[in-house]
Formats: C-alpha cells, structure tokens, sequence
C-alpha cells in the first residue's frame, strides 16, 4: 500500500494537493475543456499563517470550494479571470457595426476603464461595492450624473453578458446610481412666448448675432435637431410642396466633418414648411447659394455655413448662442434670458406643439422619436397657462 502523501507539516494531502518547494500549495484538476489547470496558494486551509512577506490570500482548499461550486452551477473558472476591460470589449464585439458617434462612446469608456484601476480588476472579484466606488471616482473626476449612468448602463449590459455566459453568477451592477448620488441633471428649459419673442427680436437687430436669426427661426418652427440642421442641402427643400426632407446629419469630429442617417429609423421623415420657415429658408438660401467651399460625403451645397463658406456644426452654434445669451444679459439687467441651445429650442417647438393639441402620433413623426413615451414624457411641459387655456376650451 502507497504511504500517503503529507506537507511540510506532516498534513496529508488529498488527490491533486501538492506542495512546490517553495512551501506553496498547489491543486490540479481539469476544466470544462478538458484541459490541465493549477491553482496555488501559500496556505492549506484557512487558519493557516501567511509565509513572512507573502500577500494575504485564499487557502487552497477555500479555492478548491470555490472550483466545485463553479463546476455544480456550471459556472466556466477558466474564464473568470477576465478583466472588466476584457469583458467590455467582449461585449462590444457582438455588436460591431455601430455608427461613428456609439464608436466614440465605447473608446471613451475604453479609455476611462484603462486608467482606473476598476477595468484591470478581474470580473470574479468585482462585487456591487467595488462598481459603486467605480462610480463615486468617475463623480470626484467631474463626470457628470447622466453621464455616469450612461456608462454603468453599458457595463451592466457587458456584466449581464458574463452572467448569461456562466462566468460570473450575479450582476454587480444591479442598483441605481440615485442610490450613491444625487441627480443634479438639470431638466431642459421651455422658452415662454414671451422669451421668444424677445430673443427672436434681440437676433434680428444685434449687429453680431443677426447672421443667425433664419436658423434661430427654423429651429423654433420645425423641431430639427441641431445635426439635421446643419446637414440641409438645397435638395433637401421642398418649396413646391411645402416639406424638409429629413434623412442625414452632418456632424463634425477631430477627423472632419461627416454625414451620417439620422438618429433613430424615426429619424427619416419630412417636416411641413410653415410661411416663416419658408422664408427663413428662402432667405438663406439667396445668402448661402453656390457658396459651400466643401463636399462630405456626397453631399454638397450645404444651406448654412460659416464665415470662411463651410458647413456650420453643433459646437459653433452652442457657442454662439451662449455668447447671445451672455450679450442680452449683460445688455438688459432686468430680463435676462435663461439658458438657450439649440436643443432648448427644439425643446420650445415640441411643448409648444402639445400645448396646441397636436396629435401626439403626428407629434412624434415630426420630432422623428423612436417611441410615443419619449414625445409624451420627457419633451412636452404642462403649465398653468397651458392647463388654463386648455380648461376653457374644454368647457366653452
């Protein structure tokens, strides 16, 4: 009969323990593949000393636990070493044809996992403390909340990926971001008639900010997103039959410009010219035509350009319009304008449409949303006007 084998302690060592001569124990089985695998640790079991100068770590027959319960839920060890950043990119592999704009998005993220010490850490040992200390780092970095959870969103999807592969049994990203921080997105604003009226008027005269008045009204009478509008090209107008034919955006990156489909499949649509977008556009059309100094794509005579005959993009005309704002304001003390982008404006168009009792389907093929829920919830404002009026028509 074969003496049985012990450890440097006289311990008797059970069928794949061993120990190296370094005093490390080691375990040998074979995975779901078929394929030779060690795990290794400094002590048998748990109440066992740490070697002087080694790091803390699992007793080998902790971890031999671990690998039959793994097995039992038919959990893959061989993989569980995978990084966050491994994981992410995993996900990101299924889904690869993906527009420039998601592209940039998941590099982002990429990048800001690379240098946190939270993509590095393998997905075994990411528990739901760990992604909210994540989180809590990306607030102290300035990040901000919706953004944030726009990333954990993504990292919920790829851990969701590891559960369904049976590399990991739970999700730590299951709890709410409100959970650890405050939302303090700010809501986007409605400009009243009032302000409308008054920064229409304030475009129009200001010597500087004239130049972009038909854009200003275009905006606050179609509903277009900031993209869509600069992507309109003199084929893209319809004055025969009073539509602006919606299918592409131009936008601007640190590569140049390029045309891209719309947004969302809702996207693709043709919007009513009401007179004064018409003459907007007719306007801007006599100051832009046989101008554009470039082609994207394809694409050429854009209607709306800058100084040096380019096509405009969103940035410029965030910038412009804040520097508007911050003119009125300085300007006229006692009624300041609040905060104004494009967005805010296509924002004013669609509230403004509800509260005239647009059908809510037609609204939605006009903004060009994917889904009814985000015309009726998240773009359109009750006020104690609009409820007044709305109250009197009912009862007339």
């Amino acid at each position: 009969m074969a003496a049985k084998r012990t450890d440097s302690k006289g311990r008797i060592l059970l069928t794949g323990e061993s120990q190296r001569q370094d005093g490390r124990y080691a375990y040998k089985y074979t995975n779901v593949h078929g394929e030779s695998k060690f795990i290794y640790s400094w002590k048998l079991n748990p109440t066992d000393p740490i070697p002087k100068g080694k790091r803390q770590c699992k007793s080998l027959r902790e971890m031999k636990k671990e690998l039959l319960r793994d097995e039992m839920d038919g959990i893959d060890s061989s993989k569980k070493k995978m990084t966050v950043c491994e994981l992410y990119e995993k996900q990101n592999s299924l889904k690869p044809n993906v527009r420039k704009g998601t592209l940039n998005g998941r590099n982002q993220l990429m990048n800001l996992l690379k240098a946190d010490k939270f993509g590095s850490m393998c997905i075994e040992n990411i528990k739901p403390s760990d992604a909210k200390e994540w989180a809590l780092r990306m607030s102290k970095k300035d990040y901000a909340f919706q953004t944030i959870n726009n990333y954990k969103r993504s990292l919920k999807a790829s851990f969701y990926t590891a559960v369904n592969d049976d590399l990991i049994r739970k999700n730590p990203f299951n709890w709410k971001l409100t959970d650890i921080l405050t939302d303090d997105t700010k809501h986007k604003e409605v400009l009243t008639k009032e302000q409308t009226d008054k920064l229409l008027e304030f475009v129009k005269n200001d010597a500087v900010y004239n130049r972009y008045y038909n854009e200003v009204v275009v905006l606050l009478n179609t509903g277009l997103r900031i993209s869509e509008l600069c992507g309109l090209t003199v084929n893209d107008l319809d004055f025969e039959n009073g539509f602006i034919n919606v299918n592409h955006q131009l936008l601007r990156d640190k590569d140049g410009y390029y045309v891209d489909v719309p947004k969302t499949e809702s996207g693709l649509r043709k919007i009513p010219m009401l007179a004064v977008t018409r003459k907007a556009l007719q306007e801007q059309l006599q100051k832009s035509k046989g101008k554009c100094a470039i082609a994207v794509d394809g694409y050429s005579d854009f209607i709306f350009l800058n100084a040096r005959n380019y096509p405009m993009y969103a940035v410029l005309y965030n910038n412009a319009l804040n520097g508007l704002v911050k003119k009125h304001n300085k300007m006229y003390k006692d009624y300041e304008f609040p905060h104004i982008s494009p967005h805010v404006l296509r924002h004013t168009f669609c509230t403004n449409m509800a509260n005239a009792r647009m059908t809510p389907n037609n609204l939605q093929y006009i903004m060009g949303h994917k889904n009814i829920t985000m015309t009726l919830g998240y773009y359109t404002h009750a006020s104690c006007e609009s409820a007044m009026t709305e109250m009197l028509s009912i009862v007339a």
